[in-house]
């Protein structure tokens, strides 16, 4: 039997990603594998490399600072994030990520992006917390028509979350059975058509294929939801959702209404953290947790 946790993203909805899984490394709780999309990629990385409140540390510390996101980055680089600050130099000078500790740890990672040219899921496993690891992850979260492609492995990719919102059914195919979900929006919550879709059929002129997959984003994103309910239902999977609307935009910079989200993150795995350890206590296989030195 294998565990795994998987986690949706949603831009800053992602600090209750965050607060979950800072609560999961305090109190050591492990899984075989995890996998992220979008946010759940770039800050849930953290879970491998050990790093409990790296993500909510620099992101409060930099959530206003220009170079980070924002109108003046999007028309300067066609990011709206900027790349070289988000993936050089925070990770590598100004809060490191332990690209070694990552490399060390036995839980298998994935991130998911989306093809340009398909409109179909990509995956890949990180391994080392490398430049390629650190651009799979870039590509998992450059959002469509306010990120560029990125180009690795001979592709081009966008947002996983346009392709596969939830990838449970991927991490099921690779033999993991006993899943823990999180989502960062509250039960019962269903999307609906983008109402700027005709601005993003100009914009992407020349992807049509991710055009279409945006056009159908929705209705994939609910029949996941549906079917994730029903796992719930049957015990197959374990969902920690906000209990409300987090209330914020995805581009949100405020460092109070971040900390609040990442609070209740917290709240929310620490109310349920004996649920969550009796989900997972009858694998006796669970990963042991090496020492780093």
């Amino acid at each position: 039997m294998k565990t795994s946790l998987i986690m949706e993203g949603g831009a800053m909805r992602g600090m209750f990603t965050c607060g979950v899984t800072d609560v999961f490394a305090e109190h050591g709780i492990t899984f075989h594998g995890a996998a992220g999309i979008s946010a759940g990629a770039v800050f849930g990385c953290n879970i491998k490399s050990r790093q409990p409140g790296r993500a909510i540390r620099y992101i409060l510390r930099y959530s206003r600072d220009p170079r980070f996101c924002g109108l003046r980055c999007l028309l300067k680089t066609g990011d709206l994030f900027g790349v070289d600050f988000c993936y050089r130099l925070l990770p590598e000078i100004l809060d490191p990520f332990d690209r070694e500790t990552f490399s060390r740890d036995p839980m298998e990672f994935y991130v998911g992006a989306t093809d340009v040219h398909t409109g179909l899921p990509v995956r890949h496993r990180c391994t080392d917390g490398s430049g390629r690891d650190i651009a799979w992850m870039r590509a998992s979260a450059s959002m469509p028509v306010v990120s560029r492609p990125v180009g690795v492995d001979g592709l081009e990719l966008l947002d996983g979350g346009i392709s596969d919102p939830v990838p449970f059914e991927y991490m099921e195919s690779l033999g993991y059975d006993r899943n823990v979900l999180i989502l960062t929006q509250p039960q019962g919550y269903r999307k609906k058509k983008a109402s700027a879709l005709p601005l993003m059929r100009l914009a992407l002129g020349k992807y049509p294929c991710i055009a279409h997959a945006l056009e159908v984003r929705h209705e994939l994103y609910n029949i996941q939801m549906e079917r994730i309910d029903a796992m719930e239902r049957g015990g197959r999977a374990l969902v920690i959702r906000p209990p409300e609307s987090l209330g914020i935009p995805r581009t949100e910079k405020d460092p109070a209404e971040l900390k609040r989200v990442y609070g209740l993150g917290r709240a929310e795995a620490l109310r349920r953290l004996d649920e969550i350890r009796a989900f997972l206590a009858w694998n006796a296989s669970a990963p042991e947790t090496e020492e780093i030195i």
